[in-house]
């Protein structure tokens, strides 16, 4: 038998960023990966304080922007390689009432290190009313990051890869096949609703598209576009286009509503010629509260659930998978706002 201190379940952003925490207070663990390409590995990477839809922020936005900003910086140290891409949001304007909403919000406190004040007009899309940066704004490099983690897990004996088979797991005794743990995190995403101890946990779907498309003229290099989703270089030539969300149409394959939403969607900024080359769809695992998901088994105290990361999986997995290290190993409560108690 293998001794351990914690078992991961789960790949997403919750379970990589809970390894980060681990590894960086010399914990001993195994992730479980399935194999499979989660919500997180074909997310966009987007690094956004600000919802652009209403020009507001959410709660804890500068101390998850300053946390992860500092934790990409600690993974970079073991892993040999910067994921962080500094290419700022611009969102294009629709009319001048977005303007002038927009330089009225950059004067609130909660705003003001977001909004530039400065409006910028960008070449080859359409943006007659200009465009608005967002500052502290920028892009996780996900491929490099989940390639770059694996191979660390791997190459440390961090990575099991194979489903976690619930029926194997004995709680009583805190053993999982040949592992003996302390204790162990789900992070499973919509998997979760498959776990026979927290298959209650109350986080929905939302299916969300994205298109990679190659298109006739390149645009900036340096620059993420926003109108109503996001647009930026991948390399090989190709571009992100995305992602939709969906909460109705929840099947498993490529809904055509949804990719002709996005070739509509680029074409109205994007005045020339594009390829769909290719389409991706995954399932966030959303709450109604729009809050992450964390906290203890009722019976069995050292099993613990980690989820509802949502469309923000990068800042919440990387904040709050150390406010759940810290509950585990510190005793430190959780935020009321996030406990999984608020729903039992």
């Amino acid at each position: 038998m293998k001794n351990v201190d914690y078992i991961i379940v789960g790949d997403g952003y919750a379970g990589l960023f809970l390894a980060h925490q681990l590894i960086k207070n010399n914990k001993s663990f195994v992730i479980f990966s399935e194999g499979r390409k989660s919500a997180s590995q074909i997310s966009a990477g987007i690094i956004n304080p600000v919802v652009l839809k209403k020009f507001t922020t959410f709660w804890k936005a500068q101390e998850q922007i300053d946390l992860l900003k500092d934790s990409l910086k600690e993974i970079e140290y073991y892993t040999g390689e910067n994921y962080l891409i500094n290419a700022p949001i611009h969102r294009i304007f629709h009319d001048e009432n977005e303007q002038n909403l927009w330089l009225k919000k950059s004067g609130n406190d909660d705003l003001s290190n977001f909004l530039d004040k400065n409006f910028d007009r960008l070449n080859i899309v359409k943006n007659d009313y200009l465009t608005g940066k967002v500052n502290q704004s920028a892009r996780l490099n996900v491929n490099g990051f989940f390639a770059g983690l694996f191979s660390f897990f791997e190459k440390n004996d961090h990575l099991v890869k194979e489903k976690f088979d619930y029926t194997q797991l004995n709680s009583s005794e805190s053993s999982y096949k040949d592992f003996v743990f302390k204790n162990i995190i789900f992070c499973e995403g919509m998997a979760v609703k498959d776990n026979p101890y927290f298959s209650e946990v109350m986080v929905n779907p939302n299916k969300g598209h994205h298109i990679k498309v190659r298109l006739s003229e390149p645009i900036p290099e340096n620059i993420t576009i926003k109108k109503k989703h996001f647009l930026f270089p991948t390399g090989n030539g190709l571009y992100f286009y995305g992602g939709t969300y969906d909460r109705e149409q929840l099947h498993h394959h490529i809904d055509e509503s949804a990719v002709a939403q996005l070739v509509k969607g680029l074409s109205e900024f994007y005045p020339y010629g594009f390829e769909v080359e290719e389409v991706h769809f995954g399932f966030r695992p959303t709450v109604k509260d729009r809050r992450p998901i964390m906290g203890r088994h009722q019976e069995f105290e050292n099993l613990y659930v980690f989820n509802g990361m949502g469309a923000r999986g990068i800042l919440n997995g990387c904040y709050f998978a150390r406010d759940l290290y810290r509950f585990i190993e510190d005793g430190l409560p959780l935020h009321e706002e996030v406990s999984l108690s608020r729903f039992q």
